[in-house]
């Protein structure tokens, strides 16, 4: 009896778990169970559809048929049956069966983009501030290149580097991207079905393509993903490197590149994976490119890991053996002083790669608006190209033309590249001033200073200490002062201006807006006049932005005082400068005998001495301007202490302007006020208003009194500094 009661109570207990059980099942299927109208996920999908069977095969084939079967996020380009007759036909199979596991876990990996996106949000870059629409035209793939033969028995196995750091980045994968051309994209970027079809020449443009497919059916979604059905099959695209490498033509550049400027590095991480995946003993190398070059070309990141692969590819212009080597070797190449680049600074190497090397997209209507790493617009046009490939990092471009790097082709490249010049190269980068020499759209002249002229003057470089030296007297000074020094007469030495005839005479303002002289094809600073020296023109070569000129010496700037010069000229020309410089001797206040310093002027300060002549002060002593007998016009030239010595001092001042060097020469400009060193007793500066014309300039006061340089005794050379003779004393009063 209690066993019947205890079976029965069993039995009552059972089925009221299993009613229980079964109206929890219900609730949780109501609340978390698949829902009816959810869309199957991709696998099933495509099956559903009947027309994806060869693609499917291929799912199986390469192991993903639970990848898209699943859970997952995904977009799928998937090519449809007709695309794979195509396929089947161009590679000469019979069948998909004939499609080996390699080629069909390509087809599939690199149809396979992370994250799931409509037609509509394909064009949106993905960013951590939020997606920008109608930028974007690329995805990462699923696929990547992994261990692949080496160069050489050292390296017997490679692994393509994913950063442009110099280094490998264990834990990213190098995933491909995989391109995309919606209508959307196109028109924001002012882009055509020309620049598509430049790539795709056989395809048609529809407003959304991908990479050489056209899309048959977007938007077929999936639990796991999105699909776009695609007309052809899609292999993962080669790399801008693989490109380059895979055509004969482009051989030399290529040899430069992997003899000069790549490096093999073992990867512990990759040989690790690279043994227990294939039992193999190999290690594996990464390929790395100098870091000096824009990007490394088989990095498949742009800008390193992050999304900017979405919207920006790398290009390379990789010229032809024939055109580059006649630009490299030819009787006016680029190593035609240094004979190989391993005889010649790597920069120069560098700098050649760099100019065929873009870092971000090179559309093929954007050619002449979009720079490449120099900064620098492609010399070349379509017309130069023999190929164009879209790549799975960025663009490839084929060409029969050097683009030439303005490193090249300026005025700076005669020192650049030749190894006499050195020093002065090395003047020029300190100086900062290389960006300017090589901007073909300025103009310059340029002094050329050999290794044995510089040195000949008493300067050089140590290496060791990275310091400029000047020795003088046997003393070797270091530091600072010597390459200001270097820096000045470098700088003397250029000339922004194209002078092409040095036959007549007249004056140059340099780069640091000093003034050298030059006559009959000599020329010379004021350090040269000092010491009767002159430089001479050995040679010239013309240059896309100006002349360079060949030299026998080395222009000098003056160690002397700006009275030094005055003193001089009066000597020379006591009837145009003898009363100025008396003027100047006896004025204690302004001037310093010993020194020759003019009271009131600093070191490295230009100037422009307005000196009246003997006539024009004789003038002002009859007018009363200047102390002397009103009635001879000789003048008083040691004043008492008092006004008549006040109005010296006044003078003096008021006849240099300070802060700029006006020159006498075939150049004009407006007219401009410009402070003298006279300064009113309540400290306010005072002006003399500068014109200059073709051969003329004039000089006009406060008092609206005007005068003329006299061309035959002005642009005299002093420190920093030119000094005029005038034919009217200036009157400072207001």
């Amino acid at each position: 009896m209690t066993r019947r009661y205890t079976a029965l109570g069993f039995a009552v207990l059972w089925c009221t778990a299993v009613l229980f059980n079964a109206c929890k099942d219900k609730a949780w299927d109501e609340m978390y169970g698949r829902p009816d109208w959810l869309a199957d996920p991709i696998y099933q999908q495509l099956e559903s559809r009947g027309n994806f069977t060869s693609f499917l095969k291929v799912v199986e084939k390469a192991g993903y048929t639970n990848t898209l079967g699943k859970a997952g996020y995904w977009t799928l380009f998937a090519p449809n049956d007709e695309a794979f007759r195509l396929f089947l036909a161009e590679n000469q199979l019979a069948s998909v069966d004939d499609i080996d596991d390699v080629t069909a876990t390509a087809i599939v990996k690199y149809a396979l983009a992370y994250n799931a996106y409509r037609s509509d949000q394909l064009h949106q870059y993905q960013q951590p501030g939020g997606a920008i629409d109608r930028l974007a035209y690329k995805r990462k793939t699923a696929y990547y290149d992994f261990v692949k033969p080496g160069p050489s028995l050292r390296y017997p196995r490679i692994i393509n580097n994913n950063t442009n750091l110099g280094f490998y980045n264990v834990g990213d994968n190098n995933y491909k991207h995989i391109p995309f051309f919606l209508k959307s994209f196109m028109d924001a970027q002012q882009l055509t079905a020309e620049d598509y079809n430049a790539f795709y020449p056989d395809r048609p443009y529809t407003g959304f393509n991908v990479a050489g497919a056209g899309v048959v059916t977007p938007d077929i979604l999936a639990e796991n993903g999105v699909i776009h059905e695609v007309d052809r099959v899609i292999l993962p695209l080669p790399s801008i490197e693989d490109y380059l490498a895979a055509n004969p033509k482009y051989s030399y550049f290529k040899q430069l590149l992997d003899e000069l400027l790549v490096r093999y590095e073992g990867n512990a991480d990759i040989t690790h994976r690279f043994r227990v995946l294939t039992g193999q003993p190999d290690s594996v190398y990464t390929k790395i490119y100098s870091p000096d070059l824009a990007f490394s070309l088989n990095n498949e990141n742009h800008i390193n890991n992050t999304t900017a692969g979405q919207m920006e590819g790398y290009a390379l212009v990789a010229p032809e053996n024939e055109a580059l080597h006649a630009y490299v070797h030819g009787p006016e190449g680029i190593l035609m002083h240094y004979g190989s680049f391993d005889r010649a600074p790597t920069s120069i190497l560098v700098d050649l790669i760099n100019a065929h090397m873009w870092g971000q997209n090179l559309w093929p209507s954007k050619f002449h608006t979009v720079y490449n790493a120099h900064q620098e617009l492609a010399s070349f046009d379509r017309s130069h190209l023999v190929e164009r490939k879209l790549a799975s990092n960025g663009f490839f471009y084929g060409t029969n033309k050097v683009q030439e790097a303005n490193v090249f082709r300026t005025v700076y490249s005669k020192i650049y590249l030749d190894p006499k010049y050195l020093l002065m190269n090395r003047a020029v980068g300190t100086a900062g001033i290389r960006f300017s020499m090589t901007n073909p759209l300025l103009n310059y002249s340029v002094f050329m200073m050999s290794d044995t002229q510089i040195r000949g003057a008493g300067y050089d470089f140590n290496t060791n200490t990275d310091a400029w030296t000047y020795t003088v007297n046997d003393v070797v000074q270091s530091g600072i002062v010597p390459q200001n020094r270097i820096l000045r007469i470098l700088q003397t030495a250029v000339v922004q201006q194209n002078i092409t005839d040095l036959s007549g005479e007249g004056v140059l303002q340099t780069f640091n807006e000093e003034y050298i002289k030059y006559r009959n094809n000599q020329v010379f600073a004021a350090g040269n006049e000092d010491h009767g020296t002159v430089v001479t023109i050995d040679s010239v070569k013309t240059t896309v932005n100006g002349t360079v000129y060949y030299t026998k010496g080395i222009l000098q700037f003056t160690e002397n005082e700006i009275g030094f010069h005055i003193e001089k000229l009066a000597a020379q020309y006591p009837q145009t400068y003898g009363h100025f410089f008396n003027f100047l001797l006896n004025s204690p206040s302004r001037y310093n005998a010993t020194t020759k310093q003019l009271n009131g002027t600093s070191a490295g300060v230009m100037y422009t001495v307005l000196a009246p002549s003997n006539a024009a002060i004789e003038d002002a002593v009859r007018r009363g301007d200047l102390p002397g007998d009103p009635a001879t016009g000789v003048p008083n030239f040691t004043p008492p202490v008092g006004p008549n010595a006040d109005k010296v001092s006044r003078f003096l001042q008021y006849h240099i302007l300070d802060g700029r060097t006006v020159a006498l020469d075939n150049r004009s400009d407006d007219p401009m006020a410009v402070a003298t060193l006279y300064k009113t007793d309540l400290g306010d500066p005072t002006y003399i208003t500068v014109t200059k014309s073709v051969g003329q300039l004039s000089f006009r006061d406060e008092q609206g009194n005007v005068t003329q340089a006299d061309a035959a005794f002005s642009n005299n050379l002093s420190n920093r500094t030119l000094i005029h003779s005038i034919n009217h004393v200036l009157n400072y009063r207001n």
